[in-house]
């Protein structure tokens, strides 16, 4: 189908598309890579009358050094993620997730910040952004705030910014010494949305787990953490059989949906298998 007429309006600062967006109101949608937007506005399910482009602002792209952290603006494509050295040095996590990210040419489209923002709880980077502690910056009409991943996804696509209110920047804790991390999922075909995914971040030392992060993909309305596991791997021996038993806990206090593609029986069998895996991957076992 062929989208609804609108406006369109491409800013050159984060201070104009604010103020643009924000005079909008509801009428506005924020265009990204578009590999979400376009094809909501093909079938015609959003009608915004005003389109506003941020690949016009140089400043929410590329990746640079924070100290303790690593910042990523929001506009940098998940093929210069992948690339990135900054990200694979202290942010493993995020490039492995970021290649199985559909294909080549989407990759090449789609933005880090405009995955987060859609919020969707099947697509693979908000459970990594919630495994690694992520804080989520935005800029709106009363100024900048920054938002902690756990509490930056509220419900299916809804996100905690305000009204006018723009994603432009990531920031994400480095990753010291004995920290691994591992990304397992599942999916139909390349292209396809996962039925479940599993991020893990484990910290190993003296043959110890001494602590687990793992997000967890399409196992409820919001990308979660396996709460149960990482509190079962607290101190547990780096070994097969511990690993096995606390990931037997993964699916608790998720809401997996059943769908075309997965029952939700299906995807807790299934999240407990790649909780596994991830971790056990991590830990090097």
């Amino acid at each position: 189908m062929i989208p609804a007429s609108f406006d369109y309006v491409k800013p050159s600062s984060i201070e104009e598309a604010v103020r643009v967006y924000a005079a909008a109101g509801e009428d506005a949608k924020i265009l990204a890579g578009g590999q979400s937007l376009l094809p909501i506005l093909r079938l015609r399910l959003a009608y915004p009358e005003l389109v506003v482009d941020l690949g016009g602002i140089a400043e929410l792209t590329g990746v640079r050094d924070d100290g303790d952290g690593i910042v990523i603006g929001a506009m940098t494509t998940h093929a210069d993620i992948v690339g990135d050295e900054l990200v694979k040095r202290h942010a493993p996590l995020i490039a492995q997730a970021t290649e199985t990210v559909a294909d080549r040419q989407v990759r090449h489209r789609g933005t880090f910040g405009g995955s987060l923002a859609h919020a969707d709880p099947a697509g693979d980077l908000p459970a990594v952004a919630l495994a690694l502690d992520a804080e989520l910056r935005v800029h709106g009409p009363n100024g900048q705030r920054s938002i902690a991943a756990r509490d930056f996804f509220l419900d299916y696509l809804t996100t905690a910014m305000q009204p006018g209110e723009i994603l432009t920047s990531i920031r994400v804790p480095k990753l010291g010494e004995g920290w691994s991390t591992h990304y397992e999922k599942i999916n139909r075909v390349a292209q396809a949305w996962s039925i479940v995914a599993v991020a893990a971040a484990v910290h190993r030392s003296d043959g110890v787990i001494t602590e687990a992060r793992i997000g967890l993909t399409n196992m409820g309305s919001t990308p979660l953490r396996a709460s149960a596991t990482e509190r079962a791997l607290a101190g547990a021996p780096a070994t097969a059989e511990s690993v096995a038993s606390a990931s037997g806990s993964a699916a608790e206090g998720t809401s997996a949906p059943s769908d075309l593609s997965a029952k939700a029986d299906y995807r807790e069998h299934l999240v407990t298998v790649l909780t596994k895996r991830a971790v056990q991957h991590a830990a090097g076992i």
